[in-house]
This record gives structure tokens, C-alpha cells and sequence, in this order.
């Protein structure tokens, strides 16, 4: 889903902004001294992994089942719009075909209501369509959530430092595949997606870090 590749570009800024307090902080020793307490909260070797958020996205079977979800939803919402649509477009026939039968103060009326049901059905059909943009931005907000919480476990148990998004539209260009985690957080993001579906705990086992094992 694009919407969330664009919202995990957050990581990567933090990353960035990560390096470049480590750089700079490096740089300082002839214009004054790092403090004591900031020198000791910066890792000595900084641990760096990415994923492909496309191949995540793609294989993260609580996504599948919740764009089903949201599928066969829009299309329950989206055949109530037709049938609606449709029973107007009756009426409107059948005053066309009937308007020279009617007395002036039968089409007037007949045409007000007529107007009253056009606007109401335009009404419902913004109501559906916030609707459904509503309920794909909740989507796109709890997948961010379930991501990023597995990652900060992750990147916890493998001593990662920084995890950057390596697709097409970041600002990675390049990353060896010694760094990618992609298969790792699939797996464990499914194996966690798993659990929580049959009851079980929501926290899956760390899965095995490849950070430093070239495929």
C-alpha cells in the first residue's frame, strides 16, 4: 500500500537523523568537548539493517487479510450506492414517461421529491466515500503501529541501532544484502499475526538477525 510506504519514510528520517548526530558529534573534539552524559548515550559501533517495505507489505499476511476486509466492504458499500442509484433512476423514467398525464401540481411536487432523493443520494455517497477513506487511513495507521512495535523489538534483540526502508522512493540507494532483515521481519511479523489470531500471546520469538550474514 503506497499510503503507509510514504508514512514509513519516518524511520528513515530518524535513521538519517541518527548518523548525522554521530557524525557531527565526532567532528567536535577540536571546538570543544562532548559532554560526558551524550557521549555515553551514542553507541561506540552503530548496528544498521533495512527492510524492503514493498516485500513486507506484499507477505504480511495481517495486511492480506485486512485489505479482504476492507474489499468486501466497499463493495457491500458501493452496491447499496448502485441499488439506490438505480431506484432513482426508475422514478425519474417513469415521471418522464407519465409528465403528460400529471397536472401542473403533480409535477411540481413530483419533481420536488425527485429533487429531495438527488440530493440525498449525493449526500450518502460523500457519507460512503469519507467513510471508506476513513477506514483505509485506520488501516494504514494500525499497520505503521504493528511495523514499527515489531521492529523496536526487533532491532532491540538483534542490538540493532537503525533500521532503514529501502525501496524505491526512499533515499537509499544503495544497501548490501548482508543488511537486509526483510525475510526476518516477515516471518516474525506473521509468526506474531499468527498468535494473536489463535488466541495466543501477541509477542512472537525474535527471529534470527542476518545482519551479518551475506546472502
Amino acid at each position: 500500500m503506497k499510503n503507509l510506504s510514504l508514512i514509513l519514510n519516518v524511520v528513515l528520517l530518524i535513521a538519517v537523523g541518527v548518523l548525522f548526530i554521530l557524525h557531527f558529534s565526532g567532528n567536535k573534539q577540536s571546538g570543544g568537548a562532548v559532554s560526558g552524559t551524550a557521549a555515553a548515550s551514542i553507541p561506540s559501533d552503530i548496528k544498521v539493517a533495512y527492510i524492503n517495505s514493498d516485500t513486507v507489505l506484499e507477505h504480511y499476511e495481517y495486511l492480506k487479510a485486512k485489505r479482504l476486509q476492507l474489499e468486501e466492504k466497499t463493495k457491500k458499500i458501493e452496491q447499496e450506492y448502485r441499488t439506490r442509484a438505480q431506484g432513482l433512476q426508475n422514478e425519474f423514467t417513469a415521471y418522464q414517461r407519465n409528465v403528460n398525464n400529471m397536472t401542473l401540481g403533480q409535477v411540481k411536487a413530483v419533481e420536488e421529491d425527485l429533487g429531495k432523493k438527488q440530493q440525498n443520494l449525493q449526500l450518502y455517497q460523500q457519507s460512503i466515500s469519507q467513510q471508506l477513506m476513513e477506514e483505509e487511513q485506520k488501516l494504514n495507521r494500525e499497520l505503521y503501529d504493528r511495523v514499527t512495535k515489531f521492529l523496536k523489538q526487533y532491532a532491540a534483540d538483534n542490538n540493532i541501532q537503525v533500521v532503514l526502508k529501502y525501496d524505491p522512493t526512499s533515499d537509499v540507494l544503495f544497501a548490501g544484502d548482508a543488511l537486509d532483515v526483510s525475510q526476518d521481519v516477515i516471518k516474525g511479523l506473521n509468526a506474531a499475526y499468527q498468535s494473536e489470531s489463535k488466541g495466543g500471546a501477541s509477542k512472537a520469538p525474535a527471529a534470527k538477525d542476518t545482519t551479518s550474514t551475506k546472502k
